[in-house]
């Protein structure tokens, strides 16, 4: 049956600026059959669920587990039938649902991900899924768009939340649960992992695709490497160079803004982390072919991705998401599967060494999440509003949840030609 609205349905998105966030202060048009046929396939699905799910001040849904608290089912249901799992998300921005244990409703959804949508449905998915728009195609041009999205947006706001080393990516943990106080170790030890893998030392001519702000070229200069770094993002540069400076390691880095095609020279070890999942499907031969193209005989690739199962990416590659939407536009995750395929089929280069720990990112984002929420006034004073607060609540749950549950996963791969020594 169709639910209506109670009297206190209407939350928080009238509080929304709807000249900044237009798909959320209000619900979209929808035809009367997708919202039936969306609360029908939505109900469905929850009330086979480790969740309990509060309609209103109606019923509620599920097997018990962390609660779900839909404040209005009709706008909820509206969304979800209008742009699938774009609404849903834009829903929790809106105020319209709330979990106290967000991650853990997240991540019963995560873990059923492959059967919320019944079979007949899923194979019609490229009937009812919204595609991937063209405008966030990884062309040099568009890839620099996509980056400062992101990237750019405060480096002020991410130092709110990242610890002193500003690495924006899967820290390494000794042992669980990880204190906030071991982060920036565990991101050292990441790091230095990686610079192993790639035998970084004295010397080394080392090129690294994603600067990040700094941290991974400042280390492997104190190694005695000799390091060029790029990245699209403008924001990041800035900082970066005075972080490099600041260690006194301006001599043996070079920071350009400069697209990883763009590059020329050969080098002794190539580093990315996390940096591939920006590049795009349509992208990946030339990001590989690009990387066995700049690597010296001999020499080793050291990759840090987050990785996806491959019949998911299959089934999910050419959908637009809430990530891609308001987080990462342009963004894909690959899977291993694919990333092995490709380096077989348009390069030299092999997978030699790979390591997968994902429980440690899921740690890592744990820890971003509470400090994001500790800073709640200082968000605010940078000019972010409780919208953008929400958004970037859920999108840490979000991806902390996909850890959790074992969808996601995050890798350290060695890539080098055949012949290459240990």
């Amino acid at each position: 049956m169709v639910t209506a609205a109670g009297p206190a349905a209407t939350v928080a998105s009238s509080a929304v600026d709807a000249r900044r966030w237009p798909d959320v202060a209000r619900p979209p048009r929808a035809s009367w059959l997708r919202t039936v046929i969306a609360e029908r396939v939505v109900r469905r699905a929850l009330a086979r669920l480790a969740l309990r799910v509060r309609l209103g001040e109606g019923e509620t849904l599920g097997l018990g587990g962390p609660l779900m608290v839909v404040h209005d089912p009709h706008a909820f249901f509206r969304r979800i039938g209008t742009t699938g799992l774009i609404g849903f998300g834009e829903s929790y921005m809106a105020g319209e649902w709330e979990a106290d244990d967000l991650v853990g409703v997240l991540t019963v959804l995560a873990e059923n991900a492959a059967v919320l949508v019944p079979a007949p449905l899923q194979r019609l998915r490229r009937v009812w899924a919204l595609k991937r728009p063209d405008a966030q195609r990884n062309t040099p041009e568009g890839s620099r768009d996509n980056i400062s999205h992101h990237y750019d947006l405060s480096n002020e706001l991410f130092a709110l939340f990242l610890d002193e080393t500003l690495s924006y990516s899967s820290a390494l943990f000794r042992g669980f649960p990880a204190d906030a106080s071991l982060l920036p170790a565990a991101q050292h030890r990441k790091i230095d992992r990686l610079l192993d893998e790639a035998k970084v030392g004295p010397g080394t001519r080392l090129l690294e695709i994603g600067t990040g702000w700094g941290e991974l070229a400042i280390r492997a200069a104190a190694r005695g490497a000799s390091v060029d770094t790029v990245t699209l993002s403008r924001e990041q540069l800035d900082l970066a160079e005075q972080r490099i400076r600041a260690a006194g390691m301006e001599d043996r880095v070079t920071v350009r803004l400069c697209d990883y095609r763009k590059v020329r020279g050969t080098y002794d070890a190539v580093v990315s982390v996390e940096m591939i999942e920006a590049v795009g499907e349509e992208f990946w031969p030339e990001y590989f072919t690009t990387l066995d193209g700049l690597l010296a005989p001999g020499g080793r690739i050291a990759l840090q991705a987050i990785t996806m199962p491959h019949d998911r990416l299959l089934a999910s590659r050419t959908t637009h998401t809430w990530i891609g939407k308001y987080i990462f536009p342009g963004g894909l995750i690959p899977s291993v599967e694919v990333m092995e395929q490709l380096t077989t089929e348009h390069t030299s280069l092999r997978v030699v060494e790979r390591d997968g720990f994902g429980p440690h990112y899921a740690q890592t984002l744990r820890l971003w999440r509470e400090r994001f929420a500790e800073q709640e006034a200082r968000v605010d004073a940078l000019g972010f509003d409780a919208t953008f607060r929400r958004m970037w609540t859920f999108y840490l749950a979000y991806s902390e949840a996909g850890f959790r549950s074992g969808y996601l996963d995050v890798q350290q791969m060695v890539l080098a030609r055949e012949g290459t020594t240990r």
